[in-house]
């Protein structure tokens, strides 16, 4: 038992004196999977002139429905610029519907269309199993160290509107 111990007491020591070249591959691991993580929806995107800021704004709308443009805006952490050229894309087609705030008449609420959520799915279909492989053949306890890493990497801000995100209700 006593040598259990100290072998997980080695690990936890090593993991504090990464080199630099573990560092390295943590970094180049994480460019390689993002790049298998957004290859399906990136095919699909292309089909249909959009890029991977029309993907991110899809999936937070579907996410948070009544969500705002200025909150949008905080989320993707783009120009207002940038952002209005995706949205009027995105309403024009219309996957995405803007309505007038009950509360603020000056605000614009977003909402997927029944198009947008078909497309929302279809991007986020193959994402979410090659998610859910990934978890399952990692483990639990990986899993729960991935997010840990993951949110430790997180400046407080981006933590914060992480939580928030993480708090709305699962999806169906």
């Amino acid at each position: 038992m006593q040598n259990k111990a100290r072998m997980q007491t080695m690990v936890g020591e090593d993991l504090l004196f990464l080199t630099d070249d573990q560092l390295r591959r943590g970094i180049e691991a994480m460019f390689f999977a993002y790049r298998a993580f957004t290859a399906d929806p990136d095919l699909i995107l292309a089909e249909m002139d959009y890029g991977r800021a029309h993907h991110r704004a899809l999936h937070f709308i579907h996410r948070s429905p009544g969500l705002t443009v200025t909150a949008l805006l905080a989320v993707l952490g783009v120009t207002k610029q940038s952002l209005n050229r995706v949205l009027r894309t995105l309403i024009e087609d219309g996957l995405v519907e803007s309505r007038v705030g009950r509360r603020d008449r000056r605000e614009r609420l977003l909402y997927l269309t029944e198009a947008g959520t078909a497309l929302e799915r279809r991007l986020s279909a193959a994402q979410r199993a090659r998610m859910r492989t990934a978890y399952r053949n990692a483990g639990p306890q990986a899993v729960a160290g991935f997010r840990q890493v993951l949110e430790a990497m997180m400046d407080p801000e981006t933590r914060a509107q992480y939580q928030a995100m993480k708090d709305l209700p699962e999806e169906d």
